[in-house]
């Protein structure tokens, strides 16, 4: 048992992980940090923080300065692709650049989580700036008090029109915002009742669209007495926002949100999310806590987290092109936002109120040959308005290795997995080449397009 532990976590299941023979800082969990946290890492990257020791890379990723040679200009551009995101595929544009050039990718990795657990589709919204400015709002609190996050986002004008909450009004109740706003965003389902939801919905009246802003319209307003989870009084919509704050089952939701993301299949327990739910209340359901709380955890870095979260579409879009150092050209963020889609993350379009399902619904055949597709497309160098095909050899002998073929497609390998392939995947790839493949510029790219598509770099 560890010798940690703490008011909110008396067993220690969040214990701060130190390099152990039984887990080392190797090369395996350097690539880990970076492919669950952010958008994976070049070579570079991660020898650096191989050496440098896990306190400091998670303390450049928590502070966005892991990634190297991040352009001057990145904040003009990002603002001019702001500016003209009119419409949606230049939209998604301006935000794949800000994942693939950005200097903070644990902060968009973040956006995203927030992106699909408030999920508000253009589809019907159909507001460009308003899903930009829904999208800032997860960039600029995503990582602060929740409280602070919630409140904005359920003032926001994107969210009110998606949930339908101009409609509700006295007398005339919507339940849709009342009703995701306790199951989707805050307490989950069989924390309120059938009841509560009513009472919700009329807490909730009076809460417009006026000139594109969010307005409180007292006329509309059922200002009569309700009970809510058990409270009576004549509670208003932000009376209700704070009664779920306060519950005890929104801790539980967020860190069951946050362990999603960031521990994979079988890799928590119960009392692991009780525990993080427990400090969580503790610290003013403060985000950034509990992200770095799991970060530095020994439970993030254990053999059982390991490898075994299927990567979404845009983590694995964005991951192997930086890793592999497509930098020049890049790639064409409105290719990205194309493939993104093709693979079935539509970003600013999720299916449903409940987002994007992720796990091993990512991988359904026509995501698995769209994938290899992509692999395809990325080492040819097809992204780009300037088609650059990789030169994988270069990669390899830029950092000291590619004596041969074999060297090559292990040192690929290595990059995006954190380990050489095992004898079973590196009989795999070479019985997919020329039994007598030698270096040649054609036959590497097609070994790497191999790696890049194989199902041991669709998981994290």
């Amino acid at each position: 048992m560890s010798t940690f532990a703490n008011d909110w976590d008396p067993k220690g299941l969040w214990a701060p992980y130190a390099p152990a023979d039984e887990a080392p800082w190797d090369l395996r969990r350097v690539v880990h940090l970076h492919r669950r946290a952010g958008f994976a890492a070049t070579w570079h990257e991660l020898q650096r923080d191989l050496r440098d020791g896990p306190a400091k890379s998670i303390d450049r990723l928590l502070q966005a300065q892991a990634r190297e040679g991040v352009a001057d200009d990145f904040r003009t551009i990002a603002a001019l692709l702001a500016d003209s995101a009119g419409e949606p595929a230049r939209l998604k544009a301006w935000w794949m650049y800000r994942m693939v050039a950005g200097p903070d990718p644990l902060g968009e990795r973040l956006t995203l989580l927030w992106h699909n657990h408030f999920a508000t589709s253009n589809e019907k919204v159909n507001d460009v700036p308003a899903m930009k400015r829904q999208n800032e709002i997860f960039r600029q609190l995503g990582r602060g008090p929740f409280g602070e996050l919630l409140k904005a986002v359920v003032h926001d004008p994107a969210l009110l029109i998606w949930l339908d909450a101009p409609a509700n009004r006295k007398g005339q109740p919507n339940e849709n915002l009342g009703r995701e706003l306790m199951e989707l965003f805050t307490l989950g389902v069989g924390h309120y009742t059938e009841t509560d939801v009513k009472e919700a919905a009329r807490a909730l009246t009076g809460w417009k669209i006026g000139q594109g802003a969010f307005r409180d319209w007292a006329p509309d307003h059922d200002d009569g007495d309700k009970t809510l989870l058990g409270h009576a009084g004549r509670w208003k919509g932000d009376d209700l926002v704070r009664l779920l704050l306060e519950h005890p089952a929104t801790s539980r939701r967020l860190a069951w949100r946050l362990c999603e993301w960031l521990m994979g299949e079988k890799a928590m327990v119960a009392a692991a999310l009780d525990a993080l739910a427990a400090g969580l209340r503790e610290h003013n359901l403060d985000i950034g806590w509990a992200v770095e709380t799991v970060l530095r955890s020994r439970a993030f870095f254990a053999d059982a987290n390991l490898g075994n979260r299927v990567l979404g579409p845009v983590e694995y879009l964005v991951g192997v092109a930086r890793a592999l150092e497509r930098f020049d050209p890049p790639p064409s963020s409105l290719l990205l936002g194309e493939w993104s889609a093709r693979l079935g993350q539509d970003l600013f379009y999720p299916p449903n109120v409940g987002g994007w399902a992720g796990g091993r619904d990512w991988l359904t055949t026509q995501a698995i040959i769209g994938r290899a597709n992509y692999a395809a497309a990325l080492v040819e160098g097809q992204l780009s308005a300037r088609p650059v095909p990789l030169d994988g050899l270069a990669l390899a002998r830029r950092h000291e290795r590619g004596r041969d073929l074999e060297d090559v497609l292990t040192f690929c390998a290595e990059l995006l997995t954190g380990s050489p392939p095992d004898p079973a995947w590196r009989k795999r790839l070479l019985a997919a080449l020329d039994p007598k493949a030698t270096l040649e510029p054609d036959t590497v790219r097609a070994g790497l397009a191999l790696i890049v598509a194989s199902p041991e770099v669709q998981m994290a």
